[in-house]
């Protein structure tokens, strides 16, 4: 083997490390955001302000993986200047990785209004929110496995799932609109059950962002059928 050959593939195998590390801190981020998420659900039925309290705290993990992510990103934009396939895996990386820290805002979210709920009387209306949680959760998991593995019919089944996550939360908008107007002391839980199930409704729609970045990946074009929509909140308040 020449010496130009195997510098060439040094460079090919370090490249493709890094690719690796930037994989492994992306699924990890994914992990963290997908357990605080299913932790302030929790804190939500078990009414549990102390679990919340962590799931507010928990959020500094995931903004620090996302750090690391933007900064190995630019470095390999700077050192590697990838191109074609190379450059559409590191600024995918960028990008679900953005989507993944909002993620984790989201669920801290949920847990801040948690601590909230907790000071009113349990609501019927609250053991929505669980259902809610998971579905989104379930989306987040399985995207990120459609990422891992570069699959993107995986990846566009979950991006079709978005309709469900956002036809339940209209179902929970209607219940808790009729709890408002039927008892005006249900206004100030309800409202906080309302912004709650809505952060957990833009988790999904982040989850089907990383679901577009996943199919443009692999297929070096958009994803260009139109997303439908469940959510009908809009029509319900007018």
């Amino acid at each position: 083997m020449s010496e130009t050959t195997a510098t060439h593939e040094h460079i090919i195998k370090s490249y493709d490390a890094e690719l690796t590390r930037l994989l492994t801190e992306i699924t990890r981020m994914g992990q963290l955001a997908g357990e605080q998420l299913a932790m302030a659900a929790a804190a939500v039925e078990d009414r549990n302000s102390d679990l919340a309290a962590r799931v507010v705290e928990g959020d500094n993990a995931i903004d620090a993986l996302e750090h690391d992510v933007s900064h190995d990103v630019l470095r390999l934009l700077a050192l590697r200047q990838p191109i074609a396939r190379d450059l559409r895996d590191v600024l995918a990386a960028l990008r679900i990785a953005a989507d993944i820290e909002r993620i984790g805002d989201y669920a801290a979210n949920v847990a801040k209004r948690a601590i909230a709920l907790n000071q009113n009387a349990p609501m019927r209306p609250a053991a929505s929110l669980p259902h809610l949680a998971q579905v989104a959760g379930g989306m987040l998991r399985d995207v990120l496995d459609a990422y891992r593995r570069s699959d993107a019919d995986a990846a566009v089944e979950v991006w079709k799932r978005d309709v469900q996550l956002d036809t339940l939360y209209t179902a929970m908008f209607r219940e808790l609109l009729t709890y408002m107007m039927e008892d005006p002391r249900n206004i100030t839980p309800c409202t906080h059950l309302l912004f709650m199930a809505k952060n957990i409704e833009r988790i999904g729609d982040h989850a089907t962002n990383i679901a577009e970045n996943v199919y443009f990946l692999v297929h070096a074009k958009p994803l260009v059928e139109e997303r439908r929509k469940g959510d009908h909140t809009s029509t319900v308040v007018g």
